[in-house]
C-alpha cells in the first residue's frame, strides 16, 4: 500500500468485471476494518476523500466500489482521480476478472441477467463490459483472476495485500460433513475419518452427536484416533510456514465421515483444538449436524 500524507485518508478502487467478486472483495476489506462505499459515482472521489480527512483519523482507509454502468464512466472517472491527485492521494486500484465460461456460469447460477446484456446474450454483455473496463485494467495496481479461486482463496489474496500483519496469521476453517451429502465444494484438503468405527452402530450413542462426551470418549479411544491427531498436527507445522510463504492466509480442512453426525464432528473439533495451539486462527463448522 501507498503512504499518504497527514490526514488523508488511504484509497482503494476496487473495480473489474460484474460476477468477478467485486462484492466479496469489498467484504474483506469491511471485514479488516476499511470503510466501504458501494458505487459511489467516481467523480466523488475527492469528496469522500475530503470526508474522510475531515474524520480526524477515524476513516483512516477508504475503499470504493465502482463499476462501467453509468454514462461517461470514464470521464468521471478520470476527473475523480484528478481531485485525488489534487489532494496529494495516489489511490490503490484493485481490478477483478475471470474468463468468459466462468463468469456465465455464475450468473446463471444466480439467474440474473448481465448489467450490460440488455436484449442481447450473456455472452454479449460480458464482451461488452471488458471492452469498456480494457483501459480501467492497464491502470490497475493489483488484478485478480478469480475463474479458479473460491470465495476463501479469494479473500486470502486480499487479506495478503491489504491486512495489517496478513504475514503471520493463517486462518483456517474446519468443516465437518458427511459423505453421503458430497464434498464440500471449497474445501483445499479433505481427512476422511471413515477409517474409525461408527457410534451409529452403537444403540446407546447413536441418537448423540460428536460435540457430546459419550460419543467423543468413543471415538477418540478407538486405536489410531488420538495418533493420526497427533500426526496431523506435526503435518501442520510443517506446512503453515509453506503457506505463509507462498501468500496463501485462508485454508478450508474438511473432515469427513459417513453422516457428518459423529466421527467427523469430533476430529473436527480436535483438530481445530490441535492447530489453534499450533499457532493458527480456527473457526470449526459443522455442516451436516443435525440434518438425520
Amino acid at each position: 500500500m501507498k503512504d499518504e500524507p497527514n490526514g488523508s485518508p488511504e484509497i482503494v478502487i476496487i473495480t473489474g468485471l460484474s460476477g468477478a467478486g467485486r462484492s466479496e472483495a469489498a467484504r474483506c476489506l469491511e471485514d479488516l476494518g476499511w470503510f466501504v462505499v458501494d458505487n459511489l459515482p467516481p467523480s466523488l472521489l475527492g469528496t469522500m476523500a475530503e470526508l474522510a480527512g475531515r474524520s480526524q483519523g477515524a476513516i483512516a482507509q477508504v475503499a470504493v466500489v465502482v463499476d462501467v454502468r453509468g454514462r461517461g464512466f470514464f470521464a468521471d472517472l478520470r476527473e475523480g482521480l484528478d481531485q485525488l491527485r489534487g489532494r496529494q492521494v495516489t489511490p490503490y486500484i484493485l481490478f477483478l476478472e475471470a474468463s468468459d465460461s466462468a463468469l456465465v456460469r455464475r450468473f446463471e447460477h444466480v439467474r440474473r441477467p448481465h448489467p450490460l446484456q440488455a436484449d442481447g446474450r450473456l455472452i454479449d454483455g460480458i464482451a461488452r463490459e471488458r471492452a469498456l473496463t480494457q483501459e480501467l485494467r492497464e491502470m490497475a495496481d493489483l488484478t485478480v483472476d478469480t475463474t479458479d479461486l473460491n470465495v476463501h482463496q479469494l479473500r486470502g489474496k486480499i487479506d495478503a495485500v491489504f491486512a495489517v500483519g496478513a504475514g503471520e496469521a493463517l486462518r483456517v476453517t474446519i468443516v465437518s460433513f458427511g459423505y453421503k451429502y458430497g464434498l464440500p465444494v471449497d474445501a483445499e484438503m479433505v481427512v476422511d475419518c471413515r477409517f474409525l468405527p461408527n457410534p451409529h452402530w452403537i444403540p446407546d450413542l447413536r441418537p448423540h452427536t460428536g460435540l457430546d462426551e459419550p460419543v467423543r470418549k468413543y471415538v477418540l479411544g478407538q486405536p489410531g484416533a488420538v495418533e493420526f491427531l497427533d500426526r496431523y498436527a506435526d503435518l501442520f507445522a510443517v506446512q503453515r510456514p509453506g503457506y505463509l510463504r507462498e501468500g496463501k492466509h485462508y485454508l478450508t480442512l474438511a473432515v469427513g465421515c459417513t453422516g457428518g453426525k459423529h466421527r467427523s464432528v469430533v476430529m473436527a473439533e480436535q483438530l481445530g483444538a490441535r492447530l489453534t495451539a499450533a499457532g493458527a486462527e480456527v473457526k470449526v463448522v459443522h455442516r451436516d449436524l443435525g440434518r438425520e
